[in-house]
């Protein structure tokens, strides 16, 4: 073990959260659990990604880093990273609300995941998204619904939106239309209070985690497929 998954074990047996008082106003964690283990969104992420691998493969698209192409990639040929400043593995430069500077037709699959709650101007950055893939290509997006402000984010480039299936969809469907995009939510009362008050995901179990429940919805996860005309 790795001395920071020690120190996270050692958070979680040294200060385990009291599920029987919620009577309080400071979370258990203010970064998502990241300082216990790993936050409960991942587990939702995860499962939609390798549930959507067969669609990971050829030239794949992703934001700031390869990590999801290459955990759940299938026959990938070619991983490209965009972002919107040159860094340690970045790829590609640019920003997804200026679609005429991106590479037009060049992904079989973008993966975007927990990136436009972070964007101001939605509709701009899917149609970059949208310009980014071939014909026929898929578009992986993840969304927070339920969930705390991201500090790391807000105080960098912005923390702006939240989403539910409605808005996900109309949103998406407005450029790749309706009959290309499949909206699916995860969550419950219990993972959305668990998210927000930042309990890691070793810290729950897959049943309380599987539940779903359309009126709590804490992930969202949007499948775009470009049409092949």
């Amino acid at each position: 073990m790795n001395p920071k998954d020690l120190f996270r074990y050692y958070k979680r047996k040294s200060s385990r959260p009291n599920w029987q008082d919620l009577r309080k106003v400071n979370p258990v964690s203010r970064v998502f659990g990241l300082d216990r283990g790993t936050p409960i969104d991942r587990y939702y992420i995860e499962n939609f990604l390798k549930k959507e691998s067969g669609h990971i493969h050829g030239t794949v698209v992703e934001i700031a880093e390869s990590t999801y192409s290459r955990k759940f990639g299938k026959a990938v040929d070619r991983y490209e990273v965009l972002h919107t400043r040159s860094g340690k593995g970045v790829t590609l430069v640019g920003d997804l609300t200026r679609p005429d500077d991106l590479p037009a037709g060049l992904a079989d699959c973008f993966i975007c995941t927990q990136t436009f709650n972070f964007i101001y101007d939605l509709e701009p950055a899917v149609r970059g998204a949208f310009c980014l893939l071939k014909p026929g290509g898929v578009l992986l997006v993840t969304l927070a619904g339920i969930s705390q402000i991201s500090r790391y984010d807000m105080e960098r480039w912005g923390d702006f939106w939240r989403f539910t299936t409605l808005s996900a969809k109309k949103l998406f469907a407005g450029e790749f239309g309706e009959d290309q995009v499949e909206v699916c939510s995860y969550g419950n009362v219990l993972a959305a209070i668990a998210l927000l008050e930042g309990i890691a995901l070793e810290e729950m179990t897959p049943a309380e985690l599987d539940h779903q429940d359309e009126d709590y919805q804490v992930l969202l996860t949007v499948k775009a497929i470009k049409p092949a005309s």
